[in-house]
């Protein structure tokens, strides 16, 4: 899963990444609202942490051009104003929560599984065929057995798994997986190692859900009957 941070206090945005990225989250960061914007109108996130108060704009202001956009990330407004009318206008603006500062990056982390929980309907578990895939315990399981997978494999897997049927580009899927940095790339070689991995080990454990490639595209992932 991949978020977003939007805040222009350094240090605090560098305490937040370091913490998602040990829960194995997927980081981007933007200091100001130009390269926010930027950044939400070129590239997709699960979740958008989003301070109000940003150089060149405000965080409601970004939060409009979301809407005008049609994104469908979660965003939760983090912000050291804890008015009732930011909080109002944060929300029907279509926030999804409101975390004021200071806070403890457990509640953050808590907060962030639960607007992700809540956009998957409230479900525990992604399952494609046989797959069973655990997100809060990245586990993954196929007819019940567990399957040891890489932390990139489970990623890929995972953002596949969301998508059924889905024809997803390797472009796509390296900025998912990767960050959005990787779009300079040269190559996809390292997708090709990780993909080709993934694929032996979901044969092997005879999962019904199969990440196929798309010749000239990229892959899609197909349920097949058992």
């Amino acid at each position: 899963m991949k978020i977003l941070i939007v805040e222009d206090e350094m240090s605090l945005q560098e305490v937040i990444r370091r913490s998602l990225e040990q829960e194995r989250y997927v980081v981007e960061t933007a200091s100001d609202y130009e390269s926010a914007l930027e950044k939400t109108a070129a590239y997709d996130y699960d979740c958008i942490l989003l301070d109000i108060m940003l150089p060149g704009g405000s965080g409601l202001e970004l939060l409009e051009k979301l809407k005008q956009m049609r994104k469908s990330e979660s965003v939760i407004i983090v912000s050291a104003r804890d008015s009732l009318e930011d909080k109002i206008a944060g929300l029907e603006l279509g926030a999804d929560d409101y975390l004021p500062k200071p806070f403890h990056l457990a509640e953050l982390h808590a907060r962030i599984r639960s607007v992700i929980r809540r956009k998957r309907g409230g479900e525990m578990t992604i399952e494609a065929g046989n797959v069973c895939i655990r997100p809060d315990q990245f586990r993954v399981s196929v007819g019940g057995r567990e399957l040891e997978l890489s932390r990139k494999e489970y990623d890929i897997l995972s953002y596949f798994a969301g998508r059924p049927g889905h024809l997803v580009s390797k472009t796509t899927l390296a900025e998912a997986v990767w960050g959005d940095h990787i779009d300079q790339a040269d190559n996809f070689d390292f997708i090709y190692a990780q993909m080709k991995n993934l694929r032996r080990k979901l044969k092997e454990a005879g999962a019904t859900a199969e990440i196929r490639s798309v010749y000239g595209f990229g892959y899609k992932l197909i349920c097949t009957e058992e």
